[in-house]
């Protein structure tokens, strides 16, 4: 039965599509079960988060579509809309895939290191459905070792490149920690709502907005447990500020180097990390000046970013060969169990045989026929036995002229060793 790997992500749909198509964390679980219950799906993992949503499973071969009309029905979409927004991916690209995932190769910032806590997330939920399998279990376990080592031996994840992200690290390099420390955010845009889920996630003491318009200020504050407050108050909260970053739409500084020399004093001189990522500027530059501010611009930080983004770049190079060895060793292991399984069946076979056979000989020499007699009839029995299947088969392919598999069939059944000769134990 094959692996696949269905899904759509940030490359191939767009968010209106993906919205569609994801599952709220609510729903994970029973989304799950009720994707194992199809009667042609055997092993199932889904995931699904903000910018993917993926199904890792063991289908039927004769219905391996299953899985992208499952999704597409989802999503309320035709099977043949779906198809211009979903991939599908198997075996040896579809375990490639998932590792990429787990490392960080797939996402919308390179090397981003979420991804791979959702992963083991999903992992746990089937377990939980009961939709995990030795295959796929062995396959998501592959993947956060992949992950993990990829990003010990490339330190692809060493870099941020968001800026945003980076004034969380300028922070943490000026302070030590963050948890005693207060931010103070000036502007309700995209780019300070993301600096807030930053600084909310490495623990700070408190979080401050300040707008314009106080009910978006309290909107955003409420996402964090923040206070919200209007621009006329800015000097009143500044000395309250560790660090500050700034984004209005403002054509002039919002943020006076008085106002912070002012708040300094009042801070008895304890730094201030400042970052102004507005154009034109929120903060005078007058203010880089000052003893204890620290002041970064956008030119500042995306700069870093940029540098940043080239060293990923290069980490993703060396990443790419460490997840080919991983792909490599997990398709063995997989064809291995594969192999393993249609021996048993093989031996399975021979062993029910040769048991009734010995038995029925067993009780005709009981009955006094001759022994050399039975057990040549048995032999021959035996023989026809194990070789009527392959046997047919081989005359089958002989008249497709299916030459491949008599190919095989000379190396798999080489007469060049006599019988007794390295014999299995």
């Amino acid at each position: 039965m094959p692996l696949l790997a269905v899904g759509t992500s940030h490359k191939t749909a767009p968010l209106e599509i993906r919205e569609k198509i994801a599952f709220p964390a609510t729903d994970h679980a029973a989304r799950v079960q009720e994707l194992h219950a199809l009667p042609d799906v055997e092993e199932a993992v889904l995931v699904s988060t903000c910018n993917r949503t993926e199904v890792y499973g063991i289908v039927s071969p004769d219905q391996p579509g299953c899985i992208h009309d499952w999704l597409a029905e989802r999503a309320g979409l035709s099977s043949n809309s779906a198809s211009q927004y979903l991939y599908t991916l198997r075996n040896a690209s579809a375990v490639e895939h998932l590792f990429k995932v787990a490392s960080g190769l797939d996402s919308l910032v390179l090397g981003e290191p979420q991804i791979l806590g959702q992963l083991k997330q999903s992992w746990q939920i089937a377990h939980e459905a009961g939709a995990m399998g030795k295959i796929t279990d062995r396959l998501f376990q592959q993947a956060f070792a992949t992950g993990k080592a990829v990003r010990s031996e490339t330190g692809i994840s060493a870099h941020p490149v968001s800026v945003a992200y980076i004034a969380t690290i300028l922070a943490r390099q000026i302070f030590g920690e963050l948890e005693s420390k207060r931010v103070l955010l000036v502007g309700a845009g995209e780019m300070v709502e993301l600096c807030g889920r930053y600084f909310h996630q490495h623990g700070i003491q408190e979080l401050l907005i300040a707008n314009r318009s106080l009910a978006r200020a309290q909107r955003l504050a409420d996402k964090f447990d923040g206070r919200a407050f209007t621009l006329e108050q800015l000097d009143g909260i500044l000395p309250l500020a560790d660090i500050l970053v700034s984004s209005t739409a403002s054509a002039t500084p919002v943020i006076s180097a008085e106002a912070i020399r002012a708040a300094l004093k009042r801070r008895r001189k304890k730094p201030m990390f400042l970052v102004d990522i507005a154009v034109p500027r929120d903060i005078e530059p007058e203010v880089a000046d000052l003893d204890s501010a620290y002041l970064y611009t956008i030119d500042d930080l995306q700069q870093v970013a940029d540098e940043n983004r080239v060293e990923r770049h290069r980490a993703a190079e060396a990443a790419v060969e460490s997840v080919r060895c991983s792909v490599t060793a997990f398709m063995r292991w997989l064809h291995g169990i594969r192999a393993s399984e249609s021996l048993q069946r093989l031996r399975g076979h021979a062993e029910r045989s040769g048991e009734e056979l010995a038995l029925r000989a067993a009780n005709q020499i009981r009955a006094g026929k001759d022994p050399e007699q039975v057990l040549g009839q048995m032999a021959n029995t035996l023989t026809h036995r194990i070789l009527h299947g392959p046997t047919k088969r081989l005359r089958e392919a002989a008249e497709e002229q299916d030459y491949d598999l008599l190919r095989a069939a000379d190396w798999l059944f080489d007469s060049s060793l006599e019988p007794g000769e390295e014999e299995p134990e």
